[in-house]
């Protein structure tokens, strides 16, 4: 196995464009999880920790930058940012112990194309933009249209995830819930982020398809204006926007029904 250690952006898309199958890693805290179950010989992964323009992060009056390398303790840690965009920070703090916070990136939540990812749906609830860049071009792709399948993306192997953008709205509704073994290290059996805003519903489920999806029929009834007298009326809509899986952690049943009765509880508390 080889370690490359670029020290800018031009550089790292430099040597992803003269070898596409080369792995870039930003915290590792997701490679680290299936280290020992991957045979890793010819490997080549590229640590992008030293390429400072990807460590950033900003904000003003219409939107919230995230560079590739921003961490979940960065946005934890920001008063300015847990203001405008709460759940982001509720998440974080979900997402294993602080060693795993201030090591784990946003970027990688997406990039890692884990359908439990505890970042991706608040970023998507968010209605965030991925900026995907390689040597010859840049492109921007809405977070919900970013995963093709399991582990599966649009970005090419010759681009680099360098950044999110989430535009900075008001927003009359924002709730997230993680359903696990513990409230924090551990993978989510089932999680939901709902956001409401001039625009209407955002409903953004995870564990309960091959990525982290939108609940698109459920938003659509949600802005008709649409009353749920019992959970199952809810779960009727869900089944079609969700595919859960029975796996070692749950069951298909399970996360359907969690599901329901939570998007059912919260919408009529």
């Amino acid at each position: 196995m080889k370690v490359l250690r670029p020290t800018s952006r031009n550089e790292a898309l430099d040597m992803l464009a003269d070898d596409p199958s080369i792995r870039p890693i930003a915290g590792g805290t997701d490679l680290m999880v299936s280290w020992h179950h991957h045979d890793k010989t010819g490997w080549t992964l590229m640590d992008l920790s030293r390429v400072d323009d990807l460590n950033t992060m900003s904000m003003d009056d219409h939107a919230l930058q995230l560079g590739a390398l921003t961490s979940y303790w960065d946005v934890i840690a920001s008063k300015d940012v847990t203001n405008a965009f709460p759940l982001l920070t509720v998440a974080a703090r979900q997402v294993g112990a602080i060693q795993i916070q201030t090591r784990g990136t946003w970027a990688g939540n997406i990039a890692n194309g884990s359908p439990a990812a505890d970042g991706v749906p608040v970023m998507m609830a968010y209605n965030a933009i991925v900026h995907l860049q390689s040597r010859t071009e840049s492109t921007d792709v809405p977070l919900d249209q970013y995963f093709t399948g399991y582990k599966q993306s649009v970005r090419k192997p010759d681009q680099l995830i360098v950044g999110i953008t989430m535009p900075r709205t008001s927003h009359d509704h924002e709730w997230f819930h993680k359903v696990g073994a513990r409230s924090a290290q551990a993978i989510t059996k089932v999680g939901v982020a709902m956001v409401k805003n001039g625009s209407g519903w955002r409903v953004v489920a995870n564990s309960v398809a091959p990525f982290v999806c939108r609940c698109k029929r459920l938003e659509s009834a949600l802005n008709d204006g649409q009353s749920f007298a019992t959970p199952a009326d809810v779960a009727d809509i869900l089944k079609h926007d969700i595919a859960p899986i029975d796996d070692i952690r749950s069951t298909a049943r399970y996360r359907q029904t969690v599901l329901a009765r939570l998007i059912h509880a919260h919408i009529n508390e």
